[in-house]
């Protein structure tokens, strides 16, 4: 690592001086922080533009760029510690590989042992679970509430025996669009590919980048791309630790629970908390499912409950406070606010750059409020 750059490789503030602003007058300073701001938005846009245009190229590019954000400081950890970029990033991606081969054999196995109960699971629920529903509320329930769970017995039955001749026939139907199937493959394809490229010459590139920037703005530039970056490093890794803490605290929760698919759903559960309460909200739901299918007694109710609210508890407490603070300063209603948002106009890739996107916008307007506030416009001061 060359001694110029950060230790995330980002576009980093060069030389001797703290503040990149001491050449430059205000007026000169504004006018260059609002360039940036707009220039930003452009290509926020242009992106989108890209996914609206060309979603088959610009989605695995974008997967691509950040699966290398991602892993960028597991490979700078590592070039540290005397191994080589390349080698680096070799070592990061098998490492990768076996974490996702590992979680599909756990995952395919439990998905299957639980998809065989199912048929059992509603026949129960229409000769027990039916009648103490009556029983608990002094009502009787319609008569077509019983036949219809009797009928979702044999048909899950019938489902779980027909999983694989459907998949089958899914897979034949859609191989028969030769294109779409092409393109569909190519692109899984190419986003490990270009990733491990773009995670190679994440420095370099970087550096080229700042290379290409007005010499007198360079600095300043730079510390506006530093600022979003400390945004976005600080939401991507504090999530991804407080996920992981989480999950542990769900499985262990619900392991403890005897509960069906206790570890998936703690996964779920925790990573899923990256989007305020939706992830704590499928993963209350998934609970659910999987308490009724191995219903023991309500003591489990009532250790799955308590895991819930003291992981909530601890979440919102103790967790995210000391390992995120306020660095991000991302609050959940303005996350809901851009997923909702974003996934509404651009579908699931909506939901994967809201985040990202407003965390730029976030520091993008923190930049243009500051230069207003520092404008004759604001305090009445006559412009020289």
């Amino acid at each position: 690592m060359k001694p110029g750059d950060s230790p995330r490789g980002k576009l980093s503030v060069v030389g001797p001086s703290p503040d990149p602003e001491h050449l430059l007058d205000e007026a000169e300073a504004r006018r260059i922080d609002f360039i940036w701001a707009g220039a930003t938005t452009a290509a926020l846009l242009g992106v989108f533009g890209l996914i609206a245009i060309f979603a088959g190229v610009a989605v695995p590019v974008l997967l691509s760029l950040a699966v290398a954000y991602v892993l960028n400081p597991l490979v700078t950890f590592l070039e540290r510690r005397g191994l080589g970029r390349t080698w680096g990033t070799v070592t990061v991606f098998a490492v990768l590989v076996l974490l996702l081969a590992a979680f599909a054999w756990y995952l395919v196995p439990v998905v299957r042992d639980e998809a065989s109960k199912l048929p059992e699971f509603f026949r129960q629920a229409s000769k027990q679970v039916i009648p103490r529903i009556e029983s608990a509320l002094g009502i009787s329930l319609p008569e077509l509430i019983r036949q219809r769970t009797e009928e979702l017995g044999t048909e899950a039955s019938e489902l779980v025996k027909s999983v694989g001749p459907a998949v089958a026939r899914l897979a034949t139907s859609f191989a028969q669009n030769t294109a779409r199937f092409v393109a569909t493959v190519l692109g899984l394809l190419v986003v490990p590919v270009i990733g491990f490229f773009f995670l190679r010459d994440y420095p370099v590139l970087l550096r080229q980048l700042q290379n290409l920037l007005p010499r007198r703005a360079a600095a300043l530039v730079s510390r506006r791309f530093a600022q979003v970056d400390e945004v976005l490093s600080a939401f991507v890794q504090g999530q991804i630790t407080v996920g992981a803490i989480l999950s542990v605290i769900y499985s262990v929760g619900l392991s403890t629970a005897r509960v069906d698919m206790a570890i998936l759903i703690g996964l779920v559960a925790g990573f899923g908390n990256m989007v305020p309460y939706l992830g704590t909200a499928v993963g209350i739901v998934l609970a659910a499912f999987g308490l009724m299918l191995s219903w023991q007694g309500p003591w489990q109710l009532v250790v799955v409950v308590a895991t819930f609210l003291g992981a909530q508890l601890l979440e919102g407490l103790v967790i995210t406070p000391r390992i995120v603070g306020e660095r991000v300063g991302l609050k959940p209603v303005a996350v809901i606010i851009a997923v909702l948002g974003f996934s509404e106009l651009f579908g699931f890739v909506g939901v994967l750059l809201a985040v990202p996107v407003a965390a730029v916008l976030k520091v993008v307007l923190a930049v243009v409020v500051e230069r207003y506030r520092k404008s004759p416009a604001y305090d009445g001061r006559v412009a020289s």
